[in-house]
């Protein structure tokens, strides 16, 4: 016959073993999960970017090409010449900006 003592123990094995045996599938349960989550993040972050290329190219092949730009055309009567007439007065009278007639 067994004692009590060692119905105990045997008693206090069969508890910690299933202890132990729960423990490791709550652990691998969560493991798994951790590392379902970060796929899923992965995959995410991963979609966003393709969708951000996405709309860059899309943006680009919907801009007409940018053309190169030319410098404007300076004329004369805008910048304040408005022709060689008046420069041809100021040197019959010496410059001085007067005519003396």
């Amino acid at each position: 016959m067994v004692g009590r003592a060692e119905r105990n123990k045997d008693l206090i094995q069969e508890v910690v073993e299933s202890a132990a045996h729960r423990v490791g599938n709550i652990t691998s349960i969560i493991t798994t999960a951790v590392a379902d989550v970060a796929r899923e993040i992965g995959e995410l972050v991963t979609d966003g970017f393709e969708m951000r290329e996405a709309a860059k190219t899309a943006r680009n092949d919907s801009e007409p090409e940018a053309k190169p730009k030319t410098p404007p055309e300076e004329l004369d009567s805008l910048n304040g010449y408005d022709d060689d007439t008046d420069e041809d007065a100021d040197a019959d009278d010496g410059g001085s900006g007067r005519e003396d007639h």
